[in-house]
């Protein structure tokens, strides 16, 4: 498939996710050809992106089962019930328990564990997978710690250094840990792949830049995706990489830029951000730098330097009336669960790639390679919002592509590492085909 060929049809032409679980086999899939054999995964996770993905899987051919966990298994439940899926059971399980995860998996069976929780619990999911001996994947990598004197400079501990510490470990005993294969990270790691590969010789920049024209009616602030990591992303120093100086750090919301994002969206304001991909792309793919920047908005901001200036930002437990707790959990508890503003919310959000430098036909290039999901689209065809939604495709892609050995490796790897054609061919083939937006050079 050409990139052309892959870009989104217009509004009237989109078919996500049409297929029920009754035909499913009946279009283009790696497992009508017989290829997939029968796998068991262990979902850790069944808050917005766990039930999405549920609702994804339930139309894939790829597993023998798939048992969701929580440490709400009511909600772990919930999930499950939603899809009717007989391939689905649901059961609890504490993602801050290493052991317990280790056990669990061996219990079910499960070949592969997916992490589909906050950051925050990484180094417990991922030490229980490899002590299984199981396949891993998340959607973000352990978290970051700036560094003590010049945070605003130097990095201090990165995003996923405590993976990639343990690298070796993952090879000697021939072992994956796919690390950021969300949708950022994830699928803009992917266009990444595509674009060194597909359509330039020499790659002066990766830019990612999410955008979207959001909002959710009644209610004054209202994030539509986790506000814990909405909160740890953003107010940590952003980081750059540079081929000249490695990675370091600006200022959060700095070197702001307004970007126009593709299908009725239209210019917002992006600032940098501390993200996976400015770690992860630097590793496989030849350029002289990466960024990343999110459209934010001013009152967004705004809210988040309040946040800061009051340490309610803060996962440091105080004492409030001989109860311990953490400020962050506390502003997570009393803002809305970003699930359930599915019915409330209306507009689009993008998450892209934008790449310059020189095309294989040796002239200047700036293409924009991108996905583009509607509220109200989501909605009615999967019942999930648009933000959860277009993060849970990619690991479901992702695991098939594994199952059917069509992506495989040893080691902590990225999404960017593996053949990109297979991963967008088999999202087009879920009815979410990317689009490519070519702009002056």
């Amino acid at each position: 498939m050409s990139a052309r060929s892959a870009t989104r049809p217009d509004a009237e032409g989109q078919a996500l996710g049409r297929a029920s679980r009754t035909d499913r086999s009946e279009g283009l899939s790696l497992e009508s050809a017989g290829r997939l054999p029968a796998v068991r995964v262990l979902v850790i996770g069944a808050g917005g992106v766990g039930a999405a993905l549920a609702a994804v899987a339930t139309r894939r051919d790829f597993f023998e089962r798939m048992t969701f966990a929580d440490v709400d298994e009511g909600r772990a439940r919930a999930a499950v019930e939603r899809e009717d899926d007989p391939r689905f059971t649901a059961t609890s399980v504490d993602a801050s328990d290493a052991a317990s995860i280790a056990a669990l998996a061996r219990e079910e069976g499960a070949e592969t564990i997916l992490n589909a929780v906050d950051p925050r619990f990484n180094e417990a999911i991922f030490a229980g997978a490899f002590d299984a001996g199981c396949t891993y994947l998340d959607l973000a990598m352990t978290l970051s710690q700036p560094h003590p004197e010049r945070p605003y400079e130097e990095t201090g501990v990165k995003l996923g250094d405590r993976q990639f510490d343990r690298d070796e470990h993952w090879r000697e005993r021939g072992l994956l840990a796919l690390v950021g294969i969300g949708v950022e990270p994830g699928l803009s790691d992917v266009f990444a792949r595509f674009a060194a590969d597909e359509l330039f010789s020499e790659i002066d920049e990766v830019a990612i830049r999410d955008g979207a024209n959001l909002v959710v009616e009644g209610y004054d602030f209202a994030p539509t995706f986790s506000i814990w990591t909405t909160i740890e992303e953003c107010l940590n120093p952003p980081v750059i990489w540079e081929r000249e100086r490695g990675w370091f750090t600006t200022p959060p919301f700095s070197e702001p830029e307004v970007f126009a994002f593709p299908e009725g969206i239209g210019p917002v304001e992006c600032v940098n951000v501390e993200h996976e991909e400015v770690l992860l792309v630097p590793r496989s793919i030849d350029c002289r730098r990466v960024t990343f920047k999110y459209g934010l908005g001013e009152e967004f901001i705004e809210v988040l330097k309040t946040l800061h200036k009051l340490g309610l930002d803060s996962t440091r437990p105080v004492r409030v009336r001989g109860v311990e707790v953490a400020p962050r959990d506390v502003v997570a508890a009393a803002l809305p669960d970003p699930a359930t503003l599915g019915d409330r919310m209306r507009g689009k959000t993008c998450a892209g790639t934008f790449v310059t430098g020189i095309g294989i036909d040796g002239r200047p290039r700036a293409t924009y390679l991108y996905h583009v999901l509607d509220n109200e689209h989501a909605m009615g065809e999967w019942g999930h919002q648009a933000v959860v939604l277009q993060t849970a495709l990619n690991p479901v892609a992702a695991l098939e592509l594994l199952a059917a050995g069509v992506w495989s490796g040893e080691g902590v790897l990225g999404p960017e590492a593996f053949p990109s054609q297979p991963f967008l061919d088999l999202l087009a083939d879920y009815g979410a085909p990317h689009g490519v937006d070519e702009r002056p050079a």
